[in-house]
């Protein structure tokens, strides 16, 4: 293998910085550890000569808190830096390959659990780590995947800041870089919002019922929902280099089943939206010659564009139907109308419906709805009474 370069002290900085900014780690680290009853987690920074905590969840009084720092060389992470492989020990006292190993005594733990956090290029950034003073059962499959989930959701989101930092420095010479990273960070936290709040509900479930056939139900849904962060954030990457002018690109397919789109994006927004009724209806709608990523994306941000402004007590209503050469997407919810000035302002960047001091978010999902519209050589229009409010997708067939 070739030298792994020196990284310096600004660089380690930074790396800590990534997990800082990554606003699922504490909720990660409390899900570890009221899954595992482990009362100390981690996600550590592992160089050949550093250990540094990033996240800390500290119920047993160990010490550490972010930037913190242990001696590589008496942690088993440094070992595992080495062979890129888990290691769970339930017991120390009983296991034939860590009863007699030092770093247990040292730090006072039984029970051990530390996974390689793998970037996507093959690097290796450190692990996420939990121990205990008491034996654990750890050994579950659920919990060690678990553990691996968050692990490769961890990297997912590092490699997606370190992206985002390389455009963003490539593009800094460039005559409008001011406003591409604007939209840039915005596209990238409107569109992921949904998908992390659909992660967040899913390792709840994982949490409170891990041994569960609803269990082995939810993990497949969580990955499916990380994968579609993950095109995401390539869509926003190239959105920004260089394209932001001309529109959001899409990748007509040959004809794709439209009723299994509908249903992911409902039942993700379900997932993250529990108490809220959502009514879908494919209309008998088959296949459709579309991105069907795109088409997602579009149908995701109208629902929740509805789940945000319409009535709480009302369903929002999805209903797809084929229209003599056209194809049609309605999104339908109850609640106050739009007033009509703010209408034919809907579509453009950064502007809301209704303004709400809690409000979040910087008013792109329409915008982006609309521009996908346009790719797929359609439109979208608004209708907004006192009765209800319907956006409706309209595309030719053909």
């Amino acid at each position: 293998m070739p030298p792994v370069p020196e990284l310096s002290v600004s660089d380690l900085a930074a790396d800590v910085g990534f997990v800082t900014r990554i606003a699922a780690v504490p909720t990660i680290l409390s899900i570890i550890a009221r899954t595992t009853g482990m009362g100390f987690a981690a996600v550590a920074r592992v160089t050949e000569d550093r250990w540094i905590a990033c996240g800390v969840r500290d119920e047993i009084g160990f010490g550490l808190v972010p930037g913190g720092e242990l001696k590589v060389e008496t942690t088993i992470c440094s070992e595992i830096r080495d062979s890129r492989t888990r290691v769970v020990i339930e017991d120390t006292a009983l296991d034939e390959i860590y009863c007699s190993h030092p770093t247990p005594a040292l730090y006072g733990f039984r029970s051990y659990v530390s996974v390689p956090i793998t970037l996507p290029d093959g690097s290796f950034f450190g692990t996420l780590c939990a121990i205990d003073p008491k034996p654990r059962m750890l050994k579950d499959p659920d919990i060690v995947g678990t553990f691996e989930l968050f692990a490769d959701l961890i990297a997912f989101h590092i490699d997606a800041q370190q992206r985002l930092e390389t455009s963003a420095a490539v593009l800094n010479d460039e005559r409008h870089t001011a406003e591409l990273r604007e939209q840039f960070i915005a596209v990238l936290g409107h569109d992921l919002r949904n998908p992390l709040a659909a992660i967040d509900a899913g390792t709840q479930i994982l949490a409170k019922e891990a041994r569960t056939e609803r269990s082995r139900t939810v993990a497949p849904r969580v990955r499916r929902s990380v994968e579609r962060m993950a095109r995401l954030i390539d869509d926003v990457l190239d959105f920004a280099r260089g394209r932001l002018g001309g529109g959001i690109p899409v990748e007509l397919m040959g004809e794709v089943e439209f009723g299994p789109i509908l249903g992911q994006v409902v039942d993700e927004l379900r997932a993250s939206h529990p108490d809220r009724l959502i009514e879908k209806d494919a209309g008998g709608v088959g296949r459709l010659r579309c991105d069907p990523g795109r088409i997602g994306q579009l149908l995701s941000n109208l629902v929740a564009n509805a789940l945000t402004h319409g009535s709480k007590d009302a369903p929002v209503r999805v209903l797809a139907a084929v229209a003599g050469e056209s194809f049609e997407l309605s999104v339908s919810n109850l609640g106050p109308p739009i007033p009509p000035d703010m209408v034919e302002h809907l579509f453009k960047p950064f502007v809301r419906a209704t303004a709400r001091p809690s409000q979040q978010g910087l008013g792109l999902g329409l915008y982006i709805a609309s521009e996908i519209a346009r790719a797929h050589g359609g439109r979208l229009d608004v209708v907004s009474t006192a009765q209800e409010t319907r956006f409706t997708f309209r595309a030719p067939l053909a």
